[in-house]
């Protein structure tokens, strides 16, 4: 079968754009993925996704200065929509941030293998448990989902639609938002062991508050956070099962 330049072409603007989009997403296209993985997925991805139609031999192809101007357009699309994946799982990270905050973890940082950076023991064990529940609710087909629908709200080589800043500003509060609600049990757990701590070293000046105090806020902050997921859950829930909605959004399909 004889392909021609301008199906190439099309193929290639698609796999632009699906590789734009994975990349936001740490168990499809993370830092830790090699690249040689994310571009046969890419590649997978596109033939799936998008039907092969043979154009004939002689059909016209674009000009190299049009085949970039293409390019590029669609790593926008792409980039943009897959920037609603990472606001996604930055409100995760913002919560196990948060709550890795004086619970006793923060003296020891180890290695992120989700997002590739340095943390403490806590926020890692809580985006990696968070990492399992999305692969769990099936999230990763969710978002593929949202990745096909792109190709319907904005066909291949089409004119972007009016792109404004505010559904972006709206959905950056709102994912910092949610970070800060997936967080505040296990903050209030904290703060009232720091409460308590205060009191007990007010009574009992003998006692030594600063050595009782890391053991004891280690023990109560795995404590609260194994009582606190059946509460977080579905906030978790509800914020994976959006991620589709969400990168239509920022595209702003009319």
């Amino acid at each position: 079968m004889t392909v021609s330049v301008a199906q190439a072409q099309l193929f290639l603007l698609a796999l632009t754009r699906i590789l734009a989009m994975i990349v936001s997403v740490p168990v499809l296209g993370g830092q830790i993925i090699p690249n040689t993985i994310k571009l046969g997925l890419g590649i997978l991805i596109t033939m799936v996704m998008i039907p092969w139609q043979p154009l004939p031999p002689e059909a016209p192809s674009m000009p190299i200065f049009v085949l970039a101007l293409a390019l590029f357009q669609e790593m926008v699309v792409g980039v943009l929509a897959g920037f609603a994946a990472t606001l996604t799982f930055g409100a995760v990270q913002i919560a196990g941030n948060f709550m890795g905050i004086n619970t006793g973890f923060a003296a020891g940082e180890i290695i992120n293998p989700t997002f590739g950076n340095r943390g403490a023991a806590y926020d890692n064990f809580f985006i990696i448990i968070c990492t399992m529940y999305f692969l769990a609710l099936h999230g990763h087909h969710n978002y593929l989902r949202g990745v096909a629908l792109t190709f319907e709200a904005i066909p291949l080589n089409s004119k972007l639609p009016a792109l404004s800043i505010q559904p972006l500003m709206t959905l950056t509060s709102k994912m910092v938002l949610a970070g800060v609600e997936l967080a505040l049990p296990i903050i209030g757990v904290v703060i009232l062991t720091d409460i308590t701590l205060g009191l007990l070293a007010r009574v009992a000046p003998q006692v030594h508050v600063f050595f009782l105090g890391i053991p004891l806020k280690i023990l109560i902050s795995i404590l609260g956070l194994s009582l606190a997921f059946t509460i977080i859950m579905p906030s978790l829930r509800v914020l994976f099962q959006d991620i589709a909605e969400r990168s239509l959004g920022l595209l702003g399909p009319g």
